[in-house]
Parts: structure tokens; C-alpha cells; sequence
């Protein structure tokens, strides 16, 4: 971490200049969860990067297989834990090519209902992130209803709509910009980090966490939470109108 790097500076990854941006930046920034300051490091927050494999891609009527959790503080992996998940439901082929899970692996694990309490323990306390987060959040979120938990007030920041999740891929389309692929193995290898099980959710998680510290590591990052939600939010925004106009 450059300590020559200063948010106050305004230096974002797009070249835009916020003077005296971080005065403004207090515990109430948008997107940014209560139980921390927005203008603590975040890498030195506690960070649950999640993981999930599934049925398909669609998290209303496809089901979460496997789930990884990797839990991170000051660039160091402190926790891992995987779970198999009984869909309740056939694991269609073309899914099972992807991540080789099958409905025989499948067969005796818990439902994600019995595991619920557990994942949600471990995503306590911790800032939640996930590579490409709108897909792992949106099928978090759907099996937690599933289950019967609400989503608000008293739950883990990962299960809060209003807090936004850490992306390691909205800084790799930014950061790697010249590159053709941004796929997690792909970035991965690029920043010298293994990856030998892809598309295992535990697997997944870890390289995703070390992808992000990695790419924290380049001086045009945002240091402070607040900063670093606010950035990643209007390149996400930017990043999305691009891709929608491709598709015009």
C-alpha cells in the first residue's frame, strides 16, 4: 500500500480530479455499512469475499450447489470455509460442465435452509465482496428468502440492500482496461495468482480476495472505504452504459 497515495488528492482510476474529497467522506456515505467508517482503510476491514456455484444463472428460479467464503483482513486470508448445498432440485448438465458438481456429490449435503445460520455467522461483522457481485448477491439474497430471512436492520451487511458489496471485476475492467478477458482466471494469472480449481466456489473466493488486494495494491485505488464504494459505483455505472451501447 503506497502511503504517498491520499484520497484528499482526488486521484481516481478515470483521471477525474475531486479536490478535498475526503472531508466530505463521513460514516454515512451511500453504500458504505454502519458498522465501519467510511474513511478507515478498507483494506484493512474485514472483507468476506463470497462465492457460488449453481444450477444456472438466473437466482429466482435456479438454486446455489456450492457456497465458498474467504475471509480477509490487511491483505491476509485469515479464514476459508465451503459448503455443498442440496438444490432440492436436478443439476442440469450444461451446469455441471462448468463446475463438475453433480447431483451423486449433492445428494447428502444440507439444504442451504440448514446451513443458513452458519453462512450468514461468518459473513457478520465483514465488509461482503464477490467477483462480478450482482450474480453471488443475487442468489444470497434469493436463497435467504427462501429460507424465511428478511432482508434489513439486525442482519449481516451482506444480507442489507443497502450496502454495497467490494467488486473485484468493476476494477479489473478499469485497471486491465487494455485487455481482451477479465474472467477471474484470467485476471488471476495476469496478477501471478494461482488458481487451480476454477469455478470450485472456495477456490473461487480466495483467488477473487487475492485478485482484489492485488489490485489494490495500484496507487490510482481509492484508500478509504468511502472513496473506494463511491469510485466503484460510477465506474459500474459507466462500465454498464458502455456495454449497452456496444449492444445497440
Amino acid at each position: 500500500m503506497s502511503a504517498a497515495h491520499d484520497d484528499a488528492c482526488g486521484c481516481f482510476p478515470s483521471g477525474r480530479h475531486w479536490p478535498g474529497i475526503a472531508h466530505l467522506l463521513g460514516s454515512n456515505v451511500q453504500g458504505v455499512a454502519r458498522e465501519f467508517d467510511a474513511q478507515d482503510e478498507w483494506a484493512n476491514l474485514p472483507v468476506a469475499l463470497l462465492d457460488v456455484e449453481t444450477t444456472g444463472r438466473d437466482a429466482n428460479t435456479d438454486r446455489i450447489v456450492e457456497i465458498g467464503i474467504v475471509i480477509g483482513r490487511g491483505t491476509e486470508v485469515i479464514t476459508r470455509r465451503g459448503w455443498l448445498v442440496n438444490p432440492g432440485v436436478p443439476i442440469p448438465a450444461e451446469a455441471t460442465a462448468v463446475h463438475h458438481i453433480t447431483d451423486a456429490d449433492v445428494a447428502a449435503a444440507p439444504s442451504f435452509k440448514d446451513i443458513a445460520a452458519e453462512v450468514f455467522a461468518l459473513l457478520e461483522g465483514a465488509v461482503p465482496a464477490a467477483y462480478n457481485a450482482e450474480f453471488d448477491r443475487g442468489f444470497l439474497l434469493a436463497e435467504a428468502g427462501r429460507a424465511g430471512v428478511a432482508t434489513g436492520e439486525g442482519l449481516p451487511p451482506a444480507l442489507r440492500r443497502e450496502v454495497d458489496w467490494f467488486d473485484p471485476l468493476i476494477w479489473a475492467r478499469e485497471l486491465q482496461s487494455g485487455e481482451r478477458s477479465r474472467t477471474l482466471g484470467e485476471v488471476a494469472r495476469r496478477l501471478g495468482i494461482d488458481l487451480e480449481n476454477a469455478h470450485r466456489a472456495t477456490d473461487d473466493a480466495e483467488a477473487a480476495l487475492r485478485v482484489l488486494y492485488a489490485l489494490g495494491k495500484d496507487p490510482r485505488m481509492p484508500r478509504s472505504y468511502g472513496a473506494f464504494i463511491a469510485e466503484q459505483r460510477r465506474l459500474g455505472r459507466a462500465q454498464a452504459d458502455a456495454r449497452a451501447r456496444w449492444r445497440r
